[in-house]
């Protein structure tokens, strides 16, 4: 009664349009109501949510990506990957992917790296001939890689929730995974714009020149060598990187490439504040949920549940992978965490799992998830920018869904490749 009253009102709210945040805090606190647990233990679950010091990471980091999307990195990035890959047919499809995963390296969050890229990216291809819901479906699936590659707002909360694997240790193994995901994309991203000749009257269009492409696109590089080869040296601790990666974002945009005045730092603080308060009121709420899911017991049973069900260790992997998938399509990646990972743990702990590669695929099944219809946030926010519907993206996004699924079975079959890293840079 008690576990249909908390995800049976959670999902009726959803249905009714109520927000992932509202509907989170309202069902976890009518079912403590109900269960005579003391509604009082709600605003003290609201702040112990938030109330721990990695979490500083998230608003430092989202300022980092606004101000390096303001200052102008994102078309440099653009040339840069314009002079490696050059014109033609797909050409401007794959430097979308390149520059999405680039962009990675700065701002961890999908949507906002959807945004950027396709801001960016959208108006030549529109104008080379590339169909709208073509354009939306390879830029989201592109910027779905982005919660792999550090630094990574997903891999902080998963880091946060489970402190068995450090950040340290969390970014330095989406890296590898990430950048397969992201190179693996390109190969649907070609074949299609081979198949219907995408991009091919941009043949004759010259290359910049790659030299002076790469020095104007270094010290946007270097953001990602400054933030890893920190951490990697122990320099500083990941809320400290999240800071100089600002300090740092702010040097470029008002001393070298003077793009961001004096009067545009308040309002890319103000969007980098609101981004934040997104994320973490959805923390916030999402821990009364969680809360209340594991003072009335109701994880046990259902990991107990999974376990039990007689399909061996990989069977129970493949529901995993399907219904996260699912769930990752209507939730983003952190209240998928907050809700699932008290029921997700103690099951990978069950195996004798690693959880920092338990930890990688969890993000990558949500990464699917970020790209693939009806709710993809991803999705929607390409969609948008690019004009669009996401009923019309269904063609094309599927081979790039089919080929995310590839790189999952591969991290799965191959574990090494999100631990390999790690254990070489000793975290």
């Amino acid at each position: 009664m008690i576990t249909a009253l908390l995800f049976g009102s959670f999902a009726v709210m959803l249905l009714l349009g109520v927000p992932i945040a509202v509907a989170l805090g309202l069902s976890g606190t009518a079912t403590i109501a109900f269960a005579h647990l003391g509604v009082i233990s709600v605003p003290t679950s609201v702040y112990t949510g938030i109330a721990k010091y990695p979490l500083l990471t998230i608003p430092m980091f989202v300022l980092a990506g606004t101000i390096f999307d303001r200052s102008g990195v994102a078309q440099k990035l653009v040339r840069f990957a314009t002079a490696i890959i050059g014109q033609g047919r797909g050409a401007l499809a794959v430097i979308a992917v390149v520059v999405a995963m680039m962009m990675g390296g700065i701002s961890g969050s999908g949507p906002a790296i959807a945004a950027a890229v396709c801001g960016v990216m959208a108006p030549s291809m529109i104008r080379a001939g590339y169909p709208r819901p073509y354009i939306a479906s390879v830029i989201a699936a592109a910027a779905a890689t982005d919660i792999l590659i550090p630094p990574s707002v997903a891999l902080i909360i998963y880091s946060v929730l489970v402190p068995q694997a450090p950040v340290t240790a969390m970014f330095a193994a989406g890296i590898i995974p990430g950048t397969l995901a992201g190179l693996a994309l390109i190969v649907p991203t070609l074949w299609l714009a081979r198949r219907y000749n995408l991009g091919g009257d941009q043949s004759h269009e010259p290359r910049p020149p790659f030299w002076r492409s790469l020095w104007d696109a270094s010290l946007g590089l270097f953001a990602k060598v400054l933030i890893l080869g920190g951490l990697r040296f122990g320099i500083f601790t990941p809320t400290e990187a999240a800071v100089i990666a600002v300090a740092y974002g702010l040097l470029l945009g008002m001393v070298v490439y003077r793009t961001v005045k004096f009067r545009d730092l308040y309002s890319m603080m103000v969007e980098a504040a609101e981004i934040s308060a997104i994320i973490l009121t959805v923390i916030a709420l999402a821990s009364v949920f969680g809360w209340a899911m594991s003072t009335l017991s109701i994880i046990d049973p259902i990991a107990n549940g999974i376990v039990n069900l007689e399909i061996g260790e990989y069977g129970v992997m493949a529901l995993l992978m399907v219904m996260l998938i699912v769930i990752g399509t209507f939730l983003d990646g952190v209240s998928t965490f907050i809700i699932l990972l008290p029921l997700l743990i103690p099951i990978a702990m069950n195996y004798h799992w690693d959880l920092v590669w338990f930890g990688v695929l969890l993000t990558l099944k949500i990464a699917i998830g970020q790209f693939t219809p009806p709710m993809a946030v991803n999705l929607m926010v390409t969609c948008r920018i690019a004009g669009c519907t996401i009923e019309s993206t269904f063609r094309w996004v599927l081979w790039l869904i089919f080929t995310m699924f590839l790189t999952l079975a591969a991290v799965v079959v191959w574990p090494e490749l999100a631990l390999w890293l790690p254990r070489r840079m000793g975290f």
